[in-house]
């Protein structure tokens, strides 16, 4: 059985927790600033946890 490649470009997006959970960046950061409160834009600097459904896809990519 050969072994499983890692996907590339998950590996730069997301990175594993100790606990095993994905963690990666919030969507709606890149433009259209302007009408975003600095408040959503500063809670759009942290790192988010993905939900169960899209751990488990990343997860497949990210062995």
């Amino acid at each position: 059985m050969p072994k499983i490649k890692t996907h590339r470009g998950a590996a730069k997006r997301f990175k594993k927790t100790a606990n095993g959970k994905i963690k990666g960046s919030h969507a709606f950061k890149s433009h259209i600033l302007g009408k975003k409160s600095p408040k959503r834009k500063r809670n759009l600097r942290k790192a988010s946890v993905l939900s169960k459904p899209d751990t488990h896809r990343i997860m497949r990519l990210i062995p």
